[in-house]
């Protein structure tokens, strides 16, 4: 029987920003190669080996195996969540080029928060969803706006939604399988307070559905390797603005 949880152990693994950048590259939900994780990292292949032995060993990244390859992703969604988390109480980088810049802005714009989207797009949509009665708040907040109680260096425990009226026709509408989703293994509903937005939005069974639905429609696109921003298409600009109003 063990003592108290080691959160020191755990949090000094966030202290490294060589690790740090490591984690990032898979914050995105995707399966990469020791040498693929290291190029996007800015790191020797050397220096991600040792990183991914330590992220292995305290559970944060697990790893599959593919023939001769190995590929590394993050262990689930807690650990994005941790990133989300520390994200929200941490000073910005500073801006130091017009690249860095715009890469900044981008990831503010839309990204992907592990496998849902986050960011404005992301709160814009489930605002979108919550006005046209396809997500329901049950405290009476007709807004995506954070609780009193939802703290930034925290993730959201309960959250105060539920589907509503329209969920089935709306959802099937962006393409997404509502039974489906409702079967996944993971909770259908849930949500995260945006790091970059304050406020909150969609993620859980039916976030990754959704984003999923998007990309393979073809209104969203990864704007590059590496980087977890995505870009929106103009029929995504298009269709997005007709079927949920989210104007772009």
């Amino acid at each position: 029987m063990g003592g108290d949880a080691d959160i020191a152990r755990t949090a000094a693994l966030f202290a490294d920003p060589a690790r740090v950048r490591v984690l990032m590259a898979l914050a995105d939900g995707r399966a990469l190669a020791a040498s693929v994780l290291a190029a996007e990292a800015g790191l020797s292949a050397q220096g991600t080996s040792a990183h991914l032995a330590r992220l292995r060993e305290a559970e944060l990244v697990e790893v599959e195996q593919s023939g001769r390859h190995r590929f590394y992703r993050l262990a689930g969604p807690h650990v994005a969540e941790i990133l989300e988390t520390l994200a929200r109480s941490s000073p910005p980088q500073p801006v130091r080029s017009l690249k860095s810049g715009t890469r900044a802005e981008a990831v503010r714009f839309a990204r992907t928060c592990y496998d849902h989207l986050a960011g404005k797009l992301g709160v814009a949509i489930t605002a979108a969803l919550l006005e046209r009665g396809a997500l329901r708040r049950t405290d009476g907040d007709p807004t995506t706006a954070r609780r009193a109680e939802d703290r930034l260096s925290a993730p959201m425990a309960t959250h105060p939604y539920e589907l509503g009226p329209a969920a089935e026709r709306l959802f099937g509408t962006l393409g997404v399988d509502l039974g489906a989703a409702s079967r996944a293994r993971r909770p259908l509903l849930r949500f995260c307070l945006d790091w970059s937005e304050q406020r909150h939005h969609l993620a859980g069974a039916l976030g990754a559905a959704l984003t999923t639905a998007l990309t393979d429609r073809g209104w969203l696109e990864p704007r590059a390797r590496g980087h977890r921003a995505v870009r929106v298409t103009p029929a995504g600009r298009e269709h997005l603005a007709e079927h949920l109003g989210v104007a772009l």
